[in-house]
């Protein structure tokens, strides 16, 4: 983490640099303009921008590496594979019932594009759907 968030200030730098180096550019290839006309001024503010969101992200991982009290298992010279792969739980391998919500979700997208007349069908196909996928393995084969 403390070598992520040393990349974000160094995005961060190399950004505000960009930016003034863009505006000082603007300002010198119209010269014959008074110099707040001669600068381009959407690409000055998205690279400011762009420079305060890299600056944001590196605060909040500077702050999350400070939080949580150790070094990750990526930062750890010593660490195993094993470390960094934690337990993500149980999914189905033969479960219909995604491709089911799919179809749903996409079905009511459909209607929002389509007619208002499918919306509705599509909602109430993607409920069943998201019920019979938490409720799967309490009847049938699979109970448990």
């Amino acid at each position: 983490m403390r070598t992520n968030t040393g990349l974000w200030w160094l995005l961060t730098v190399f950004f505000f640099l960009v930016a003034a180096m863009y505006t000082v550019w603007n300002i010198v290839a119209h010269a014959d303009r008074p110099w707040y006309n001669a600068i381009e001024w959407v690409g000055t503010i998205a690279l400011l921008f762009t420079g305060l969101m890299a600056a944001l992200i590196a605060f909040y991982i500077g702050r999350v590496h400070a939080a949580q009290g150790g070094e990750l298992p990526e930062d750890n010279l010593m660490a195993d594979i094993d470390d960094g792969d934690p337990e993500l739980g149980e999914f189905s391998p033969w479960s219909w019932w995604p491709i089911v919500l799919a179809a749903s979700a996409a079905l009511a997208m459909m209607g929002l594009a389509v007619g208002a007349w499918m919306m509705p069908i599509g909602i109430a196909v993607f409920v069943v759907a998201i019920v019979g996928w938490v409720y799967e393995y309490y009847r049938g084969y699979f109970a448990r």
